[in-house]
């Protein structure tokens, strides 16, 4: 955005931003302590399916007693016994972020979802309207209370690696500052793993060369960066010094995804092929009505299978053609499939189409290809009217309730990422 649009970031004054990082707190937890009364105030953590998963989110009065997010549900219990467990409710916690997402725009259209729980604001136009970035966020903050009942922690800085940092210093409902001038001395005392971007294999390599602070990244020599860590030798220099150039990208402007896909991890594991190609074929099917939806194409089908011991591991083809046809992904990943030697019993299965190519639907010249593409297509409009899988393939009609069980980091209110959860 140029000229005099108040929301507008000025060239060359990307060193003068003001960017606002918002972070829910314990977000699946909150929302379920919010909806039921009787859960406020006590230790919850929720989970998948019932009886088999990891911890997704747990609540404060749970995190007091060391419960965290990835915890197996029995680690959990040990060091919480009186742990209430509260299975996932994925379609309310996804109406409520697209909600409180859609609210955050009355501050400035130059909003970037990052996660269901997560957004960067850039507000340095908005400040000609409400005076500054502590008076937003006060704003933000009483806004999300009254509507929903929920708490934030929020962090202001000139760009948004600092932004997020800040919003981390204090959880929960907490609000902090990083002002240009305190930027140096505030990296002499942070943790490189405080940074968003740096996880435990960086930092296990930086450690070699001493670096367990920002301040020692931002002054150990780039050479020696660039030769160890190639191209991005340079940015951890950078994020050492507290420096993003990286901008604010609302949703219209984000570029195209790379990829389309779905992942469900079962209630049970999956031992009998028959179960596994049946899941297969639902993954399919969500995987290309999606792709459909948005006139995407695929030539590259990759598929995902985690044993029941968490090992993981993927296998892809690319095909000659491209596809979003449910049955043509459907036919290639099982082929992908039968190459395995299953050495375990299945506990995650996941899809993915990619090189991708934007492209509007175009009927198949000859007559058995066309009747297939306008089946298709008639099943896409009634599942779009009435809901997934309304209508669908025969041996998935008797089968397990259809839908996401796990909500994506790469989840979007709206556009190609948005899935729909069960």
């Amino acid at each position: 955005m140029t000229g005099n649009d108040p929301f507008s970031t000025p060239q060359g004054r990307i060193h003068d931003r003001t960017i606002l990082h918002l972070d829910m707190n314990a977000f699946f937890a909150s929302v379920e302590q919010q909806a039921n009364p009787c859960l406020r105030g006590k230790p919850i953590a929720v989970v998948g399916a019932a009886g088999r998963t990891v911890i997704l989110t747990a609540s404060y009065e749970a995190r007091a007693f060391g419960v965290k997010t990835g915890m197996r549900i029995h680690e959990a219990k040990a060091a919480c016994p009186d742990l209430i467990l509260v299975t996932t409710n994925n379609r309310l916690y996804t109406h409520i972020s697209r909600s409180i997402m859609a609210m955050l725009h009355d501050f400035t259209p130059l909003v970037e979802v990052f996660s269901i729980d997560e957004a960067f604001l850039d507000l340095t136009g908005s400040l000609r309207l409400f005076g500054s970035g502590e008076r937003v966020a006060h704003l933000m903050k009483a806004r999300i209370r009254h509507h929903f009942g929920l708490s934030c922690s929020i962090g202001i800085a000139p760009n948004k690696l600092l932004a997020k940092l800040a919003s981390e210093m204090k959880k929960p409902d907490g609000l902090t500052l990083i002002r240009p001038e305190e930027v140096a001395s505030l990296l002499e005392r942070v943790p490189i793993r405080e940074l968003c971007g740096i996880g435990a294999t960086t930092q296990r390599a930086l450690a070699r060369y001493g670096i367990t602070t920002c301040s020692e990244l931002g002054r150990f020599p780039v050479d020696i960066l660039t030769r160890h860590f190639g191209v991005i030798g340079e940015r951890l220099h950078r994020m050492g010094l507290g420096e993003d150039d990286s901008p604010v990208v609302p949703a219209e402007e984000a570029e195209e995804v790379k990829s389309v896909g779905h992942s469900t991890t079962f209630d049970r594991d999956m031992e009998r092929r028959e179960d596994i190609h049946c899941w297969l074929l639902q993954l399919a099917e969500m995987v290309g009505r999606r792709a459909r939806r948005h006139g995407v194409m695929g030539k590259t089908v990759t598929l995902t299978v985690r044993y029941a011991d968490f090992t993981t591991f993927s296998r892809q083809t690319t095909r000659s053609t491209l596809t979003n046809r449910s049955d043509e992904i459907y036919r290639t990943a099982a082929e992908l499939l039968d190459s395995i030697d299953l050495a375990q019993p299945v506990r995650l299965l996941g899809v993915r189409i990619t090189n991708l190519c934007y492209q509007g639907e175009q009927l198949p010249l000859f007559g058995a290809e066309r009747k297939k593409a306008l089946a298709t297509c008639a099943m896409d409009s009634v599942n779009n009217r009435y809901g997934e899988f309304a209508v669908t393939f025969g041996s998935l009609v008797d089968g397990e309730k259809k839908g996401s069980k796990v909500i994506s980091p790469a989840w979007r209110p709206e556009g190609i990422q948005r899935v729909e959860v069960g």
